[in-house]
């Protein structure tokens, strides 16, 4: 069983910021599928599914992104998974955008959203795909910036980089970690 767990900000107002390229990824493998995202559970919108005979769990959590750990946590503990087996879609403003990387443990980098699930599961001991969104030209711009919508330029390049991040945790899922970062850690053109 695994917990796929996309990170985000609830609301019409962040929906297509930069925050919330995780919860893109989730909604892109929820279409694929013919799944919904809609019951409401754990301080989050989840689904339960089987794909590829694998049991899994698609989590959305609506605590804002900075107090994402507590929903993350609290599905963890119902189903008994273990931290290996959940993988937690982010926006990564050290990666330009576009860039993707599939990784197992790691530290935060200051996402504060990584840092409530790492805090809540008591380490970093889960799968990550990050995404990378770019960095602002000066540190104090960083909240503005994760919180404000991708360019006109920009929406292409992240609508290939929410496909690719859907395909990498399919991936994951079907043929194990080593293989997904095999294939998507290689550095790409767009």
């Amino acid at each position: 069983m695994f917990l796929i767990v996309g990170l985000g900000n609830p609301g019409k107002k962040y929906s297509l910021s930069r925050h919330n390229v995780g919860f893109m990824v989730i909604d892109e493998i929820a279409k694929r599928h013919e799944i919904d995202v809609k019951k409401r559970g754990f301080n989050s919108l989840y689904c339960e599914s089987i794909i590829d005979q694998k049991k899994i769990i698609l989590l959305k959590p609506q605590t804002f992104m900075n107090a994402s750990g507590r929903a993350v946590y609290a599905a963890v503990n119902f189903y008994k998974i273990s931290t290996s087996d959940v993988l937690v879609v982010h926006d990564e403003i050290d990666l330009p955008t576009g860039a993707m990387q599939v990784k197992f443990g790691g530290g935060s980098a200051g996402h504060k959203g990584i840092d409530s699930v790492m805090g809540h599961l008591g380490g970093f001991d889960f799968i990550r795909i990050r995404i990378g969104v770019g960095r602002p030209t000066q540190k104090p711009e960083v909240v503005n910036h994760v919180l404000s919508e991708f360019e006109h330029g920009e929406i292409k390049i992240i609508k290939v980089m929410v496909e690719k991040a859907a395909d990498a945790v399919m991936e994951t899922i079907r043929n194990g970690l080593d293989k997904a970062m095999s294939k998507f850690n290689r550095k790409r053109d767009i």
